[in-house]
């Protein structure tokens, strides 16, 4: 009897192995016949569309991020070894900012791979936390540098680069807690059990970034003023600052439409919500990039304006041909000046000849004009134009 008990045990386990050595070949069949062309058969359908020439706007999209990101890996690395050649404090104050600035747009980029995956819990997760987290970080930045613009056009200082990189920092912690909270309250506290990130509604998505919309207006108001003011070398800094939150604006705009409406109307929405957030994504850190940084990049080096006059009211003695002319230009007027006044007598009234008083010995202290200085004299009192 334990014999037949062990050996049906046995049977059963076998048949066991057996069933699902053959179902696992039946699903990876499946898989290699659903494999898309471009993509290989042992890749996750997670990653279909990165490799998908079908879809070929994931393929897209991954060419422009992959180009933005060593983009803004160098312009990290150029904004950084520039530190030592920024002439002006006012400028060097605010790097910290913009590498601040920088972190931001070069997440955006990488979120956008994030995108390009499909939908699962991790991802979805990801998307809803970091998409306005991120947004927060470059927008804020936007805001606090023209806040620090309008000082500088008036009163041509501005706040510590500490505090002004200390409130970037809080305006993004900010938006920080407002999608913490908002993934608690929508997943975890939910009543239906099944709920995860991905069944969030794109109405509810959008509602959750009013904050990120608060800091482009924010932001938008407030470099208007900062085209206004006394000192107008810093005028170009908030333009740079309109152009670019202007075309964030547009951006965001017709993503959100695209995203709540226009889905719909096209059809398949689920399918197009995708590509719309990474195409907001992709294009949103290029617009940083074009219209922001690389003009900021170019604008350090270069002294301030009012250096000259104000910072530096003695300048330096250089060692050149110019000052070297200038020097002797202004020691030949003054001894010319300084003969000029000694070379009258103190009996001035009448005529004296210029032999007046020699009598052959040398060592007297008198000093006697001699014919070369009267007749500078008289050249330099001459109307006409000497050549």
């Amino acid at each position: 009897m334990a014999c037949f008990s062990s050996s049906t045990g046995s049977t059963w386990t076998f048949f066991t192995c057996i069933w699902l050595l053959s179902s696992f070949c039946q699903s990876a069949n499946a898989q290699t016949t659903a494999v898309p062309s471009g993509c290989g058969a042992g890749i996750n359908p997670l990653y279909y569309y990165l490799c998908d020439l079908n879809a070929a706007w994931g393929i897209v999209l991954q060419a422009v991020t992959s180009a933005g990101i060593v983009s803004t890996f160098i312009l990290m690395i150029v904004l950084v070894a520039s530190t030592p050649f920024i002439q002006n404090k006012k400028k060097k104050s605010l790097l910290g900012t913009q590498v601040f600035f920088l972190l931001g747009t070069l997440g955006l980029f990488c979120l956008v791979f994030d995108m390009v995956v499909k939908k699962d819990f991790a991802t979805c997760s990801s998307r809803r936390f970091l998409f306005g987290l991120l947004f927060a970080m470059c927008f804020s930045c936007l805001w606090v540098h023209g806040v620090s613009l309008n000082y500088l056009v008036r009163t041509n200082a501005q706040p510590s680069g500490w505090w002004v990189f200390g409130l970037a920092m809080c305006l993004s912690l900010v938006e920080a807690i407002i999608n913490t909270e908002w993934l608690i309250i929508t997943i975890v506290r939910t009543a239906n059990p099944t709920s995860d990130p991905c069944s969030i509604v794109n109405k509810d998505f959008v509602m959750a970034l009013i904050y990120v919309m608060f800091l482009i207006l924010a932001g938008f108001m407030t470099a208007w003023p900062a085209l206004c003011g006394r000192y107008g070398h810093w005028k170009k800094h908030a333009i740079f600052i309109l152009l670019t939150l202007f075309l964030s604006i547009s951006i965001w705009i017709v993503w959100i439409v695209m995203y709540v409406y226009g889905n719909v109307q096209v059809g398949n929405p689920v399918y197009w919500d995708d590509p719309t957030l990474a195409i907001a994504l992709a294009s949103s850190g290029w617009a940083f990039i074009l219209f922001y940084i690389i003009p900021e990049i170019s604008q350090l080096t270069k002294p301030a304006l009012e250096q000259s006059f104000e910072e530096e009211p003695y300048p330096i003695r250089g060692v050149g041909y110019e000052t070297i002319l200038k020097e002797q230009s202004t020691q030949r007027m003054y001894v010319e000046n300084k003969a000029f006044s000694m070379d009258e007598p103190p009996s001035a009234n009448k005529p004296v000849s210029p032999y007046n008083g020699y009598n052959g010995q040398a060592g007297k202290s008198v000093y006697q004009p001699t014919e070369m200085a009267l007749m500078n004299k008289a050249l330099s009192q001459s109307p006409y134009k000497q050549w």
